[in-house]
């Protein structure tokens, strides 16, 4: 849920120099002969933390009736330091909003939303890009006023992720009316996001005859493990409890991991997977870093890998969830192995790349679940 402070530097030197497309202005219903272009729409009624107007971006294909959905990553907050990025605290992305021109950032952000390169298998396909800025991995349903403690104004904000995803479902709904693939995917928040709203997606669009998950680097871990202070606290923190009716039965908050095999068993025709780094140093210190007294780094990734173990031997439990978890990158802190492009997310021993992966497992080609070994000399 990483706020990417090295993958911010190669944004700002990329932006503008992207896959060729033009932003244009709302459009609520935008003609679909309008293609290779990113068209912002705004649903009436949804905002963002600070209460301003949200945008989703679309792109039309004219190749494909496929779609991909893609959630921004971008952090995640739960009180006034994380939402108002005080004291250095790690926070949340776009605190202040959304521009206009947000979706130059789409084809960085994910190799997903890129038609420009050769490796990505949607790259054909309709696209969208579904921006975060509500603080709460795309499920809160809270707004809340956090106190300045007398030293800085209150601060209002709306963890209302759940409406602003039920609206780009109904609008996605509306708009395509033959998908044979939906693919749902992000990293990080994102890749949270791609994860629980994935039944939302399925069961909304009503047109999708087949549908995939790809969860990038937000793995809900089973709450038998280390992850339990965390998903207490955001239970409570975005009001997760307001879902659980439009959540399968057999998922429940007091294990949150349990969506795993909820949404597996919902969907056994569907292909639901993770991915993620043995050595993310990101995602970890939020699940970790701040309920367990700030613990050094080897501690932080021995409790992400015996959580990541839950995970792994949770996913054995259904022929329809697969693994792809490479051990590390020199980018990001280890963090996203989609972001950017999906280059040094590989599996050596293997002799597997993530593209490759990532091809076959859309392309309904056999997929074995992966985990990499430790690599000596790696993340020294």
């Amino acid at each position: 849920m990483g706020r990417f402070g090295v993958l911010a530097v190669v944004i700002t030197s990329f932006v503008g120099c992207g896959d060729n497309m033009a932003g244009e202005e709302q459009i609520l219903n935008p003609a679909r002969d309008q293609y290779d272009t990113w068209l912002k729409v705004e649903p009436p009624g949804i905002v963002c933390g600070d209460g301003s107007q949200y945008k989703m971006f679309v792109n039309f294909s004219d190749k494909s009736d496929n779609l991909v959905v893609v959630f921004e990553p971008g952090g995640a907050c739960w009180d006034y330091d994380s939402c108002a990025g005080r004291n250095g605290i790690r926070g949340a992305a776009n605190p202040h909003g959304l521009p206009d021109d947000h979706w130059e950032l789409a084809p960085f952000i994910s190799p997903f939303l890129s038609r420009f390169d050769d490796t990505n298998p949607s790259r054909d396909w309709n696209m969208v890009y579904v921006p975060y800025c509500t603080g709460d991995v795309h499920t809160g349903a809270k707004t809340v006023t956090y106190p300045g403690g007398g030293t800085d104004p209150d601060l209002e904000f709306h963890h209302d992720g759940h409406a602003a995803v039920l609206k780009v479902v109904s609008w996605l709904d509306e708009n395509f009316t033959h998908v044979p693939k939906l693919l749902s995917t992000g990293c990080s928040a994102g890749g949270v996001g791609s994860l629980v709203n994935y039944r939302f997606l399925r069961n909304g669009i009503h047109a999708v005859e087949k549908g995939y998950m790809l969860d990038d680097s937000g793995p809900i871990f089973p709450s038998s493990g280390y992850s339990r202070p965390m998903h207490s606290m955001i239970r409570a923190a975005w009001n997760l409890d307001a879902l659980t009716a439009d959540l399968p039965s057999s998922f429940t908050l007091d294990d949150m991991g349990s969506i795993n095999t909820a949404l597996a068993d919902e969907f056994p025709n569907d292909r639901l997977a993770t991915t993620f780094f043995r050595r993310d140093m990101d995602f970890s210190l939020y699940s970790y870093e701040r309920f367990y007294n700030f613990p050094p780094k080897e501690e932080i990734l021995r409790m992400w890998n015996a959580d990541a173990q839950l995970l792994v031997d949770q996913y054995a439990t259904r022929d329809n969830l697969r693994y792809f978890i490479p051990y590390y990158r020199n980018i990001n802190d280890s963090h996203c192995t989609t972001v950017l492009n999906f280059a040094g997310s590989d599996i050596e021993e293997r002799n597997m790349t993530l593209a490759q992966w990532v091809n076959d497992f859309v392309g309904d080609k056999p997929v074995e679940s992966m985990i990499e070994a430790p690599v000596p000399g790696e993340d020294p």
